[in-house]
This record gives structure tokens, sequence and C-alpha cells, in this order.
């Protein structure tokens, strides 16, 4: 069942630029669709760092006009390849470095020492420490929550892992959570958190990877129809990492009790509108296809089976776009921005791009109909967009010597 909202739109219709549209109503050819960032080809390894690719297509740029109405001030530089951000209640961030640090920002200084006890993560192509995320009750319990890659390149999987925050450094840590099945390679963690009003946790796990990665001899992105499986899948699990007893097919014998929606490719970016309580996410396309969706429990949301991606190798992976029992994407970028990190601001969404180095900003109704867009330009890869405490947006850049930005 579809959310009660107005039809969806792609980026392509009446969110494209005029001069996209001028092109497609001429007769010329469409932009090339760009790869996202965040994939190896199928002529590469997953080993492949994919951190310093291209930068984007003048057409992929071109396709949103710019909203110039922000700054841009650098907090901190010298990151190494930053994911994840955080506020402590007395201000303090948390970032985790993808290598497997998380590192502590007082006052617009990084401390040179990072958070000790993390766990060991497995730090593999796409894989290592990548999300962060406060109890909503940390002031009581002073848990923090963290994921991560675990296991070896043939086999691994996301965890969620949590540990009392104490004297800048992570006790009692314990392993909450462990996506099953695993999975071979190093390509799609998903692995954004979202906390929920009742203090449930929403957790997005990845497909797996691209052709011709496989899983039980058949393609692992098929994963993402499986119900059995947490690939391709958001979780939603209480602050221990037990099931809530109200997940949508906690009672169903043929499914995992921890799966909220399904159908999902590699989920990046996960935001909740608190005044609405809906929840929204960005997920990367393959070549194209990349979604803006709004996340209910319960829902299908079709990959692969209806997508608007293509294959690397070229052609459609699907022929269907949309699908009376499937959920549809309120946005499609073509070409692909390759979205990472997303956040609700002042009643608007502000999703982080990759390939398009920039934060769009997305406005929304009150309805929570989606309307006009306009690309913030960062001109680095963005990998995580938030509010802080401030009232200012914060932005992570993605690069061996990534940047934390603050936007006004």
């Amino acid at each position: 069942m579809k959310p009660n909202l107005q039809p969806r739109t792609p980026v392509t219709g009446r969110f494209a630029s005029s001069a996209l549209v001028l092109l497609l109503i001429s007769g010329c050819a469409a932009p090339t669709t760009v790869e996202s960032p965040d994939e190896s080809s199928p002529d590469t390894t997953a080993q492949v760092d994919t951190a310093n690719s291209a930068s984007p297509s003048p057409e992929s740029q071109a396709s949103l006009p710019l909203d110039r109405d922000w700054q841009l001030t650098t907090v901190v530089d010298d990151l190494e390849h930053p994911w994840g951000l955080a506020w402590l209640p007395d201000g303090t961030m948390l970032i985790t470095e993808r290598p497997g640090r998380l590192r502590l920002v007082r006052d617009g200084v990084l401390d040179p020492t990072p958070v000790s006890g993390v766990p060991e993560v497995l730090a593999i192509n796409q894989g290592g420490l990548l999300d962060v995320a406060i109890h909503p009750r940390f002031e009581e319990n002073s848990l923090v929550y963290l994921t991560y890659s675990d296991g070896t390149s043939d086999a691994n999987q996301v965890q969620v892992a949590r540990g009392e925050f104490q004297d800048d450094r992570l006790q009692n840590v314990e392993v909450i959570f462990t996506a099953t099945p695993p999975k071979p390679q190093g390509q799609h963690f998903g692995s954004r958190m979202v906390w929920l009003p009742d203090e449930t946790l929403l957790v997005s796990i990845g497909d797996g990877g691209n052709p011709p990665v496989e899983l039980e001899g058949e393609l692992i992105r098929l994963q993402a129809q499986n119900r059995e499986s947490h690939l391709g899948s958001i979780v939603r699990l209480n602050d221990d990492g037990s099931i809530p007893e109200d997940n949508p097919w906690v009672n169903d014998g043929e499914s995992d009790p921890a799966i909220w929606s399904y159908g999902h490719r590699n989920i990046q970016g996960l935001a909740l509108d608190a005044d609405s309580g809906g929840v929204w996410s960005t997920e990367h396309g393959a070549r194209g296809g990349d979604e803006l969706n709004r996340i209910q429990g319960g829902e299908n949301y079709g990959w692969p089976l209806v997508t608007h991606s293509e294959e690397y190798t070229g052609g459609p992976i699907s022929d269907r776009q949309t699908h009376p029992d499937k959920v549809d994407p309120y946005i499609v970028w073509t070409p692909a921005i390759a979205p990472s990190g997303l956040a609700v601001y002042h009643g608007d969404l502000f999703a982080g791009g990759l390939v398009s180095e920039s934060v769009h900003h997305i406005q929304l109704d009150e309805s929570g109909n989606v309307g006009d867009q306009r690309a913030i330009a960062i001109g680095q890869r963005v990998r995580d967009v938030r509010e802080g405490p401030d009232g200012h947006l914060y932005v992570l850049t993605d690069a061996p010597q990534g940047q934390l930005i603050r936007l006004h």
C-alpha cells in the first residue's frame, strides 16, 4: 500500500532544470547517466578505492539551479573519510572515520586522540566504521551506537554495537545486532541509523552488491526481495537490539521479524521529520535511478524488480518502473547524484550528493509533498548532512582529507 500523498515525479519531470527540460523538448539527447562513485563497476574488483572517482560531468552539475543563499565555513579538516556525525548534549561532536576511528570535536577543535574502545572493523572498499548515533536518553545512560562492517572479505556483515561513553572512551561495548546472511566482497553496507519517537532504532542494510556478486547461486541483489534476509532492508530494533512486538512481520514464520521495510538497494540517507513523524530516505541507484523515498513499515520498495536504474554494462535492470504492490519514489535522480546523508531542516529536506558534490535542498509543503529542488554547491563529495544543536546545517565530505563544513 502506497502512502496517501501526491504522486511522485522523477527529477527528469517537473523537478528538472529549465535547461534539461529544453533538451528533452527539442529532441536533443538527454545528459549521460553518471555512475555512482560509491559503486565498483563490473569490470573492477571490490577492493578498488572509489573515493577518488572523477568529478561529475557538466551535465550532472547543470541538472539543478544553484541555491546561493548559503555561506560555507570549514570547521575541521584532515578527517580521513568521515562517514557519520552526532552531538553529545554538551555540544561535543562525534565523527566516525571509515578506517575505524571515532573522533571528538569540541568548540571547533579536533581532538588529536581518537576515542578508545571502538570495535575492530573490516575496512574494505565501502566498509569500515560507518554511522554513529546517541541514545535519546543519553544523559541517563551515556549510550553511543555505531554501525560498521565486520568479518572477512569473503563473509562480512553490518553490525550495530553500543557502548557507554565515559571519560572520552567507550566502555562495556556490546554487539546488539548482526545483519544476516554474511555476504562476500565490500559493497553496499547501507548503515544509516535514525531513532523513532518511541525510542526504537531504524538501521538501513544494503543489498550486498552489484553483479556479478552472488549469494547461493543467484545475484546477491535479489536478497532485497527475500524477507528472510536482512540484505536490502531497513530493520527496526529496540534500544537493546531486541525485536519490537509491533514490527510488520513479527508473527510471520517466513520473514525475519527485525525487518521494517524491504526492496532497497543501498540507503545512505535516513532522517526523521520530527514534526510529522515521517521517515525519509535517499537510496543509491545503479546507473541513474537514485531515489528519495518516504518510508513506511510493512512496505516493499521494489528493488531490483521495479527500478529506474540501468545495468552498469548497459540496458535496463527491470522492465518495470512502477508496480501497484510496490512503493514509488518521490524523486528519481537520473543522472545519479549518489545520495548520502539526509537532514530535515526547517521543514525541508537536505540531501547530500557524492557525485554531484552538492547538498540538494528539496522543498516540502505542509502535506509533505515534494516541490522545488536547488543545489548548494560544496565542491567535494558529500557523505553526511546533519542539523546541529546550534541550528546550523553541518556537512561531512568524503576524502582522505575530508572536512566538516558549517552551512549558514
